[in-house]
């Protein structure tokens, strides 16, 4: 029995530690957060570095606010822990460069929170895509977007020295890890940042990013968005022989409704353009956060390591990307809006 200890035990820390248990084969033995109350007393640490130098425990989830993942992911390593941590891995990718590092002297499992991999969706996806049925990914389209009020000004998101960035590492990357993931590499980029309504220094709201891939013309467009007054999640994937295009994401909250699968192949009649043959498929159920809690605990047993599910490499060109978008952050449109404003 593998025994777990979590660091941050807000929402991301409780899900991890109810998966943990579902999974089985591993229990959690010791929990640290300065703030939470009900933490059970055999097992609240007073200090995270009481949970790292913890000789009986075998692995660490990190699950703080973003400016400690990537401290708390190499202290962990360093003490001999294995290590899952949410995303971001970091703020940049010279921080994951020097994560790395250090995994490879520790010679530990490092996996990180790349959750939209593990819905039934995103994974019914990449099955059908590694059989070759459907020929090569032509393009892909993503927007993914949520409505916050005022209380966002109450979170630590709202803080750029404790998130790092806004919608872009909150939300946006796991659809440019869905993207990697599904198409592969990009060595094009091309962004526009902006904060056009929430006002928050380097808090972005909104990214329209586009990509291209110069060997095989493959190309994605990314829109993340935190103005959109809706939950919305939209993931397409065109490609030779059809389409695959998942709307909605299964979640406790159920905001984002339903998570459809729908699968053509493009075989279409004239003058409609009428598709022939449509499948749909939906999920119910998210079990993401099982998948995820089993595949890591299977790595530590010597089970499915590497893979592509969330490892340091994957992690690293997800933020070679995001350094890119950010690269293309302009405020002239901001300025313009505030200006506009001003004058009416």
């Amino acid at each position: 029995m593998l025994k777990f200890g979590i660091i941050g035990f807000g929402k991301m820390g409780r899900i991890r530690a109810d998966a943990v248990a579902q999974a089985g084969g591993a229990v959690v033995t010791r929990i640290y957060d300065p703030i939470a109350d009900d933490i059970p007393p055999e097992l609240k640490a007073d200090t995270h570095t009481e949970i790292l130098e913890d000789p009986s425990l075998d692995a660490v989830f990190v699950c703080t606010q973003n400016v400690h993942n990537k401290t708390y992911t190499i202290e962990a390593l360093q003490a001999g822990k294995h290590v899952f941590c949410e995303k971001p891995p970091a703020f940049n990718s010279a921080d994951v460069e020097e994560i790395i590092a250090v995994e490879q002297e520790a010679n530990r499992i490092l996996m990180y929170g790349f959750n939209h991999r593990h819905h039934g969706g995103s994974k019914k996806i990449h099955s059908l895509m590694a059989s070759g049925d459907f020929g090569r990914v032509l393009w892909m389209r993503g927007r993914y977007g949520k409505s916050v009020d005022e209380d966002f000004f109450d979170s630590w998101r709202s803080d750029a020295a404790q998130a790092g960035g806004g919608i872009l590492l909150d939300q946006g990357i796991h659809m440019l890890d869905l993207f990697l993931h599904v198409g592969g590499e990009f060595d094009e980029v091309h962004a526009f940042v902006s904060n056009l309504y929430w006002n928050l220094p380097d808090i972005e709201d909104n990214v329209f990013a586009i990509f291209r891939n110069s060997q095989s013309g493959m190309c994605a467009s990314l829109h993340s968005t935190m103005t959109q007054w809706r939950h919305l999640f939209s993931f397409e994937v065109f490609l030779e022989q059809g389409y695959m295009v998942l709307n909605g994401l299964k979640t406790p909250s159920d905001t984002y409704g339903a998570e459809q699968l729908t699968i053509a192949r493009n075989r279409t009649v004239s003058p409609a353009a009428t598709w022939e043959e449509e499948q749909v498929f939906r999920f119910d159920a998210d079990e993401s956060w099982l998948r995820e809690a089993e595949h890591f605990r299977d790595a530590i047993n010597g089970e499915n390591w590497p893979t592509a599910a969330g490892d340091s490499a994957s992690a690293l060109r997800l933020m070679q990307l995001v350094d890119r978008i950010y690269d293309n952050k302009s405020h002239r449109s901001d300025k313009l809006y505030r200006e506009l404003q001003g004058s009416n």
